[in-house]
């Protein structure tokens, strides 16, 4: 018990956490708007089964860092530039996260309007819902994947105690899961933001296609520029909000 008294155990467990928190902030952002397409009564079990898991892989991961470690290894070549077995999953990851995020603006922006009439038989529709929510979470356990291995090799960077490892993977993903509904909620009731969110979801599938190629694009550049996107967002919320108190009141 001794270790819990060591002010450097709670330093790192500290600053490992709060990366984790960081590095899942897209991976709540993909959540909460492949949840979005559920009836409402189904969103909150589809983000606690999604962060469940999120919290399984990336402690799967944690309990096989020798296998981890070897997939930096290259597996082949192609002109000259190695493919490791995490190139391949993190290209696959930025490949399936641009085609979903552009799939998904495609939705909100144009195909609105082309959605079929729904079905009125209840077992055609229970049916149809059941396979709409086992979809989502396949596609959600998919990406966890890739996320929770992009956050695994930066944990294995940071620290080199399991224990500390696993207790922040745990806090992180506490504290996602708390936070998932009200994002959730405010994204899915904000179109323009909606769009805005799938917007960086396109950046995080760039970079991550981009470091299967071994360019590697801090994830700092790509979270300020959303961070300065939402901040204009939120003075055009501000000031559509003041425009229609003011006809309101008129």
């Amino acid at each position: 018990m001794e270790f819990l008294f060591d002010p450097n155990i709670w330093i790192a467990f500290a600053m490992l956490t709060t990366l984790e928190i960081v590095l899942g902030v897209d991976n709540i952002i993909f959540i909460s708007i492949l949840v979005g397409r559920l009836p409402p009564e189904q969103r909150d079990k589809a983000r606690r089964l999604g962060l469940g898991f999120a919290m399984i892989s990336r402690l799967l991961l944690l309990a096989s860092l020798s296998w981890i470690m070897g997939l930096k290894a290259d597996l082949f070549s192609v002109f000259g530039q190695g493919i490791s077995g995490r190139d391949i999953v993190l290209l696959s990851g930025g490949l399936f996260l641009l085609w979903k995020a552009s799939h998904e603006i495609f939705v909100e922006v144009e195909a609105r309007e082309q959605d079929h009439a729904p079905e009125t038989d209840a077992a055609t529709l229970k049916a149809a819902g059941q396979r709409l929510f086992w979809g989502i979470i396949g596609q959600i356990a998919v990406i966890d994947i890739v996320f929770s291995l992009d956050s695994v090799i930066t944990a294995v960077g940071m620290v080199d105690n399991l224990a500390v490892m696993v207790a922040a993977v745990i806090a992180a993903v506490g504290v996602m899961m708390f936070a998932a509904k009200p994002i959730g909620d405010f994204v899915d009731s904000h179109p323009s933001v909606k769009v805005l969110a799938l917007a960086f979801l396109v950046m995080v599938g760039m970079a991550l296609t981009a470091e299967a190629f071994e360019v590697h694009i801090p994830k700092g550049y790509v979270y300020a520029a959303m961070a300065f996107s939402l901040a204009v967002e939120a003075l055009n919320l501000r000031a559509r909000s003041k425009r229609l108190a003011k006809a309101n009141a008129a």
